[in-house]
């Protein structure tokens, strides 16, 4: 194991735990509740839009979603949609803030096994009392030296966090799903980017791979860190 590795940074939802699987199937759910007015294509398109617009005004998670998903509803209807159509959003939004957590394979064994050989923080964002139930049904927390849950993935988000709680982006390595918010910031900060690709991937996440950069990596899932890691 090399010494200059000191710090390991997670993403949560997605690489740690399954997400956009669940906001997949409640888009179906609303994409049925509107069948009468637009086609699912036209309804993904329309919400997508929306949330794209509303990301500076709501943030990353369910709520902002939901509110999205309501705005979409008013406007495929010209501002006709029934109550009813709007407090069934409104419960879908609910049955995932309650949601069972299914960790991904291999997450609970190797944050496990790399827990006190290095410091371990998870840095996910979204909404914070939804990103702290998950985190707490998940059994992970105590494996974790720090928790930060932020408003958004930049690069001095990666510089704080393991200022804060490491030795620095150079003597650290970020684990995510996503290239746009956990790979290609950490890179850009000075650490190591590692891509772990999740079974779906949100528009809003994707960005161009830094495939010739000499600090990414990609796993076909978490089995493959402590090895790599192992390697550096």
């Amino acid at each position: 194991m090399s010494q200059t590795i000191t710090t390991i940074g997670f993403d949560a939802d997605d690489t740690l735990w399954q997400n956009e699987e669940f906001f997949r199937l409640t888009q179906d759910r609303f994409c049925a509740l509107l069948a009468g007015y637009a086609d699912p294509e036209t309804l993904a398109e329309k919400l997508l839009q929306a949330e794209r617009r509303n990301l500076g005004r709501y943030g990353f998670g369910i709520k902002g979603f939901v509110l999205s998903m309501i705005e979409t509803a008013i406007e495929v209807t010209d501002q006709k949609v029934p109550a009813s159509v709007i407090a069934e959003i409104i419960e879908a939004g609910q049955d995932m803030l309650v949601h069972p957590i299914h960790l991904l394979p291999h997450a609970e064994a190797t944050v496990s096994s790399l827990a006190g050989r290095f410091r371990l923080i998870l840095i996910t964002k979204g909404d914070l009392l939804d990103q702290e139930r998950k985190l707490a049904q998940s059994g992970l927390g105590e494996m974790f030296d720090a928790v930060e849950i932020v408003s958004e993935k930049v690069p001095q988000t990666y510089m704080r966090a393991f200022m804060r709680h490491g030795d620095g982006p150079e003597r650290a390595v970020m684990v995510g799903n996503s290239m746009k918010s956990d790979v290609v910031p950490a890179i850009d900060a000075g650490g190591w980017g590692v891509h772990v690709p999740a079974k779906y991937e949100w528009e809003i996440e994707r960005a161009e791979a830094p495939v010739d950069h000499p600090r990414f990596r990609v796993l076909r899932d978490l089995s493959g860190l402590v090895p790599m890691l192992d390697e550096l």
